[in-house]
């Protein structure tokens, strides 16, 4: 009887809404990922990275120095953009060098672009931990770590501008 209260408690659990604070975006990406094993997020990694979109061409011809994430092993630029309240984020960088960059880019802004600020803001701290966790790729979460850091701090921003706008 024990076993059945636990099966159903927990099955209680894994259908309730998140309560933590985190998205729904981002806590479906979470939950997918926490969900696989070894093989299948290294598959999933490099399916992500061929989804990627490419520079937009408006941002071409930026200075995309101020756009750098210099703690990325791998040159990585990630470019902002605000319209009617919602963020959007580019990168520039060569997806065949950094794969595993350009894959945890796709799924961050695959939950993230078209949302208000708020939404890149609740991504949780351990997310890249998550995502990473059992594929041997712990020398790239500093770097993947920053370019959250990077992206949390361009919502905030975001988020100053259209309180004080």
């Amino acid at each position: 009887m024990i076993c059945c209260a636990k099966a159903n408690y927990i099955s209680r659990m894994e259908s309730a809404p998140a309560t933590s604070g985190i998205p729904p975006s981002i806590d479906r990406v979470l939950k997918l990922f926490r969900s696989m094993g070894r093989e299948e997020k290294m598959q999933s990694l490099v399916q992500y990275s061929k989804k990627l979109e490419p520079l937009p061409d408006r941002f071409r011809n930026l200075d995309l120095g101020s756009f750098n994430v210099p703690e990325c092993q791998t040159r990585v630029d990630i470019i902002p953009e605000v319209r009617d309240g919602r963020m959007y984020f580019y990168a520039n960088l060569d997806v065949r060098q950094s794969p595993t960059i350009a894959a945890v880019l796709a799924i961050i802004f695959g939950a993230v672009n078209g949302q208000p600020p708020s939404t890149t803001l609740g991504i949780p701290g351990d997310f890249v931990s998550i995502l990473m966790e059992s594929i041997g790729l712990a020398a790239r979460e500093p770097g993947l770590n920053a370019m959250i850091t990077r992206l949390k701090r361009y919502a905030r921003d975001a988020e100053t501008q259209t309180a004080s706008g």
